[in-house]
Parts: structure tokens; C-alpha cells; sequence
């Protein structure tokens, strides 16, 4: 089959969920309560083995377990892999690992947000917890099954990502396709794959009756087709991304982050990828959202 990638995996009764702090760990084993997993959270791993051991004894009764180990017990990194490596001995309880990972950016924003302290930042910013802990993990990382990327996902979509993987039915993954709006001024999306400048644009900021206003208004929209430059653009970037986006969907690629800039990021590259997003429509084995940095930072 061209065009999705399929993905194939065994029923799995006991799902071990890791990754970074502020990933999503805490959705995803709430997904598999709702379907019936009897579920841990911040489980020591000491207790990984007594874990498995209880599923066992349970094994005809149907039980299914998920637990939730990562860095908030500090000996985390030292002692999961040989426990890991032990619990794999057995195959017909060997554990399916899922590794939550998101982009540093992302995480910031989250913690940001709840205002929880990072389990390694207590004492210092928490950016370097982050840096910290990426780096800690990286082997854990490369012992899981299945890495999720969190970044783009809202929780609905990482449920059913988490869902997909322990359920062992052939899923097809279509590629997620994100047309951001962002501001040069305040720096280019680390997650962008692709990035276009619009700078070149005539910009509405400089029109006093356009300025308070975002490249989603009427007026703004008004002004900007108004231009032949941009439609020359438009159709030019539509024609180079509807060749480009099959290329990625046929190698299995899950995400693509098209970043669209401008100076500050309320008009032209709001304009634009919202006009890109449209000329896509519905397309098979393409799922396509688009969202504005600079838009929801002010808000």
C-alpha cells in the first residue's frame, strides 16, 4: 500500500510508558484505564518485577497492565534498563515499551502553563532540567518499541496514537501535515521542516486601520489578495507542496511542520497559512491542521 505507512503490533498486556517530563504520559495511561488497563502511575522500578508478577497471577482473569516510570524517581535512568532487559527474558509477558518525547520548545510552553516544577529543575531554571533529562534518556529511548512525538497532538490524538499501538490491529498512519504562522522577530519554530519568508509581502502593519487586526480578518484577507505578488506566491508554494507532501507520505513520514514567516507574525504569514491550508482541502493519507505561534502567545 503507497501513500501509508502501516504499522503492526501485538496485543499488549503490559505497556511500560516513559519519555520526558511534560510529554503527555499522564493522558496516555489514562486512555488505557478507560479500556480497562489497571494502571500505575510513578511506579518505582524496583517494583517492575512484583508488577509483572501480579499480571501473571492474574493472566486467566484477563487482566491488563500499564505503568508510568520516567525521572521523578531519582535512581530512574540507572536502574530501568536492567530491569527492562530482565522482563524481555520472558516473552510471553515481555513488555511493550512507549517513549512520550516533544520538542523542547513545546515543553516549556506546558510547564509554563501548569506551573509545575520539572523534576530535575527544583533548584535552577528549567530549562536545564530539560536539556538534563533529554540527554539522560537517550538510551531508555533507544530500548522502546514505540516513540510518540507529542508536540502537534492534542489529546484526543495522542489518546488514539496510544490506543493504535497497544490494540496489535493494522493501523494506518497518515501524515500530519502543520501550516504554522510565525514571527521572525521572535525566532524560527524549532520543529519546522520547512520554512518559507513572506517578509517580501507588502505588510498591513503599516496600515494604521489594518494593524490591530490578524491575517484571519476580512480587511486583512482583502488586502492581501489584493496583491498580484501574492498570488503568485500562493500558487507557487501550493505547486511545490503538493509535490512535496506525497514524496513524504510514500517514505513514512509522520509529521511535517510547514512553517510560514513574516516580521512579526499577526498578517502575512497568518494570511498565508491559513490560504495554504485551504488549498489543500481533504486529502487521502493527509491529516492537515494549522495553527499561529505569535497569535497564541498574545493570547
Amino acid at each position: 500500500m503507497r501513500g501509508v505507512c502501516v504499522i503492526r503490533v501485538r496485543h499488549s498486556r503490559f505497556v511500560i510508558l516513559t519519555g520526558l517530563s511534560g510529554a503527555g504520559k499522564s493522558n496516555a495511561i489514562h486512555a488505557l484505564e478507560d479500556q480497562g488497563y489497571y494502571c500505575v502511575d510513578n511506579l518505582p522500578v524496583s517494583m517492575l518485577p512484583g508488577m509483572a508478577d501480579f499480571a501473571r497471577e492474574r493472566d486467566a482473569q484477563g487482566l491488563r497492565v500499564a505503568v508510568v516510570v520516567d525521572m521523578r524517581e531519582p535512581r530512574f535512568t540507572a536502574d530501568f534498563p536492567e530491569q527492562l532487559q530482565q522482563l524481555r527474558q520472558e516473552p510471553a509477558w515481555r513488555p511493550t515499551v512507549l517513549f512520550l518525547e516533544a520538542s523542547h520548545d513545546e515543553l516549556v510552553r506546558r510547564f509554563s502553563e501548569t506551573r509545575r516544577p520539572h523534576p530535575l529543575s527544583l533548584q535552577r531554571p528549567m530549562t536545564e532540567g530539560l536539556a538534563e533529562e533529554r540527554a539522560s534518556l537517550q538510551g531508555i529511548r533507544a530500548s522502546a518499541d514505540h516513540i510518540i512525538d507529542t508536540t502537534t497532538l492534542n489529546v484526543h490524538e495522542l489518546r488514539a496514537r496510544v490506543l493504535d499501538l497497544v490494540s496489535g490491529r493494522p493501523q494506518a498512519q497518515p501524515l500530519v501535515v502543520t501550516f504554522l504562522s510565525f514571527g521572525f522577530h521572535y525566532g524560527v519554530p524549532t520543529e519546522a521542516d520547512l520554512v518559507f519568508d513572506v517578509r517580501f509581502l507588502k505588510n498591513p502593519h503599516w496600515d494604521a486601520r489594518l494593524r490591530p487586526q490578524t491575517g484571519r480578518d476580512r480587511a486583512v484577507k482583502y488586502f492581501m489578495r489584493a496583491q498580484p505578488r501574492t498570488q503568485q506566491t500562493v500558487k507557487r508554494l501550493a505547486s511545490l507542496l503538493q509535490f512535496l507532501i506525497p514524496q513524504y507520505v510514500s517514505e513514512g513520514k509522520a509529521y511535517l511542520t510547514v512553517a510560514v514567516g513574516c516580521t512579526g507574525g499577526r498578517h502575512r504569514s497568518v494570511y498565508m497559512a491559513e490560504t495554504l491550508r485551504t488549498r489543500f482541502g481533504k486529502r487521502r493519507g493527509v491529516t492537515l491542521q494549522v495553527k499561529h505561534r505569535e497569535l497564541e502567545r498574545q493570547a
